[in-house]
């Protein structure tokens, strides 16, 4: 969708939707041993590039992640706090950071081959940074990390973040045939 031309007030409800969005498909969550759930967040986050473009989509994962670290019960699991910020799972929420943006960068683009490398690259930026927080607080080696944080996971983000950008392409479509907004 492109928030070029749109009201300040369309762009402030587009990013406190798609935070909202975020946040309610963070509470699906299916704790495992490793102390990494399974959740829907890689979705909503890719999908919050996708959908708002580099400037709008990381915006929107900065609210949804000061509003965890305030303490709202936001993240994974309807937990909130700073604490969570520093803990095995941080890195993957400061990781979502530059995943959106390079989703964002990647609808941008208008290119759709060089969509698939740019949010496969925001998709190993968000991993990196899990993997390399998860080995410091758990006093592992890196390889270790990768083992038990990022690689069970792979399969279902890669999948999760092919079907934000459909959602985003079908959802911009419908808005552009209603006549209220762009494509992605």
């Amino acid at each position: 969708m492109k928030l070029e031309g749109k009201s300040n007030v369309q762009k402030c409800v587009m990013v406190g939707v798609l935070a909202a969005l975020t946040a309610v498909l963070s509470i699906i969550s299916i704790p495992l041993p490793s102390g990494v759930p399974v959740t829907l967040q890689t979705f909503a986050v890719a999908l919050c590039g996708f959908m708002l473009g580099p400037v709008f989509g990381t915006a929107t994962v900065a609210v949804y992640l000061v509003m965890g670290m305030i303490g709202l019960p936001v993240l994974a699991g309807m937990v909130g706090g700073l604490g969570h910020f520093f803990g095995v799972t941080g890195g993957f929420l400061w990781g979502f950071l530059p995943m959106a943006l390079l989703c964002g960068w990647a609808v941008r683009s208008g290119k759709k081959l060089l969509a698939i490398p740019l949010s496969l690259g925001g998709l190993a930026a968000c991993h990196l940074l899990g993997c390399l927080q998860f080995a410091f607080v758990m006093s592992t080696p890196i390889l270790s990390a990768f083992l038990m944080a990022s690689a069970p996971y792979l399969i279902k983000d890669i999948i999760s973040v092919a079907l934000a950008y459909s959602v985003a392409l079908a959802v911009s479509a419908a808005l552009k045939k209603a006549g209220t907004g762009g494509a992605a």
